[in-house]
């Protein structure tokens, strides 16, 4: 099949590329022109594994090119699949004009049958209220179908979440855009795996839900975990036990320093917002978001207590600044909070991630003058009185730390996200500090 995907941001790049990997002709459009050269060559504008080659060799095969071109994108896809961002609005509802503005183009410029699906998170009647604007917008009547088709991508394994999803939602109203659909995800579909076949709305309160109620195992161990800290408990057994119940699973209930990212933030405030403008307050959701928002305070409180509530001129190493491993995306990371009250209160700051150091520094301008971005552990750890790890990547999972003690001026190490065993730590000479950890 054609198909034509609006955005190349982190959805719409993954499902066009995965979409083309299936042997599908895809044209992704994009008004950034720089962008879409960069895009042309290969070169993508953001870390996931895996990504960079599947683009170079779809790009290859000829299955995936890249326009500036409205009218091009709108004339060759059978299926357009809209996947442009959804930011929040100062009232923490999602923004929803630049998913008109692609509807208004579509409408414009279509000339025969399409299927217009948006992969985009938005909330219930958004496909409802795209369908008006698409219809009222067109030059010339030309039948068409939407479709709600929420993505559910995990960042820093998308491709592989997208080659074997735990499910596939349709929104759909009609028979027509049904067999379509099915003909593009033709080359995943499995016995075992559900197609969700349901109306536009519940297709779109389907992401909300899915994604507040993860965002709800966080904030609940991390209440805990900071229970366990009052009581002399610790947060690891109690998490370990409660996940052995088949009601409830393991997934999601580490403590740390509380999620991040373009997608739980987001939808979680979201979704507030969506039940409030229908008169209804949520408020395990709203409790929710302000536990995930003070969690990396309390994180905070814990080191000032330890240096005596005197940071000015300790030198910290900072080890982690995207949200979570496997991807170079820091939007809403608690290491961005934590990493600017540090500065603040006079800290001098070692910094090394992997993958996200341009990303952060972007968040981040001017500068300050007591922020080194270091391109090693041992280099952001030289010299520093206390190591404060808040990105759980692999690279930090197994730290020297006999050879990381012998070039630190102090033994501080404060795990922001629970990955080591507190007996092991202190056996190499360090003062462990967890999160809800005896």
């Amino acid at each position: 099949m054609k198909i034509s995907i609006f955005g190349t941001g982190y959805v719409g790049l993954t499902t066009g590329a995965c979409l083309a990997n299936l042997g599908h002709d895809v044209l992704c459009m994009d008004i950034n022109e720089k962008k879409i050269k960069s895009l042309k060559t290969g070169e993508i504008p953001f870390f996931e594994p895996g990504l960079e080659d599947l683009v170079l060799k779809n790009i290859h095969k000829k299955r995936l090119d890249f326009t500036t071109s409205v009218l091009n994108a709108v004339n060759f896809g059978e299926v357009i699949f809209n996947c442009v961002g959804t930011p929040s609005n100062k009232d923490s509802s999602a923004y929803l004009g630049y998913v008109w503005e692609v509807a208004e183009k579509i409408g414009r410029n279509m000339r025969d049958y399409k299927v217009i699906v948006n992969k985009s998170t938005v909330p219930p009647g958004t496909s409802r209220r795209l369908q008006q604007v698409v219809k009222f917008s067109q030059v010339q009547e030309v039948d068409f179908d939407v479709v709600s088709n929420p993505e559910f991508l995990k960042e820093g394994t998308a491709i592989r979440s997208f080659i074997n999803p735990d499910k596939i939602v349709l929104g759909v109203e009609s028979d027509r855009a049904l067999h379509v659909m099915r003909k593009v995800y033709s080359g995943r579909m499995r016995t075992y795996l559900p197609i969700l076949e349901t109306d536009w709305e519940t297709a779109e309160l389907i992401k909300y839900a899915n994604n507040t109620f993860l965002a709800t195992k966080i904030s609940f161990i991390n209440e805990m975990a900071n229970i366990c800290d009052k009581v002399g408990a610790d947060v690891k057994m109690v998490s370990q036990a409660i996940g052995m119940d088949y009601r409830i699973s393991p997934r999601f209930l580490n403590a740390g320093v509380g999620y991040g990212g373009s997608c739980f933030p987001k939808d979680v405030k979201a979704l507030i917002s969506t039940a409030k403008k229908h008169g209804y307050t949520p408020q395990l959701f709203e409790a929710v978001d302000s536990v995930n928002k003070k969690q990396p305070y309390v994180f905070l409180d814990q080191i000032r207590t330890t240096f005596a509530d005197d940071l000015k001129d300790k030198t910290l190493c900072i080890l982690g600044l995207s949200f979570k491993p496997g991807t170079s995306d820091v939007r809403e990371s608690p290491s961005l909070k934590i990493v600017k009250q540090l500065i603040c209160e006079g800290a001098k700051l070692n910094v090394y991630d992997p993958v996200a150091k341009d990303e952060f520094a972007k968040l981040i301008l001017p500068g300050p003058s007591n922020l080194k971005y270091c391109n090693s552990v041992e280099e952001s750890v030289q010299g520093s009185e206390a190591i404060i790890l808040l990105t759980e990547w692999d690279e930090f999972r197994n730290l020297d730390f006999t050879n990381l003690r012998k070039i630190m001026k102090g033994n501080k190490f404060f795990d922001g996200r629970n990955v080591y065993d507190t007996e092991f730590v202190s056996e190499e000479g360090f003062e462990y500090h967890g999160i809800g950890r005896k």
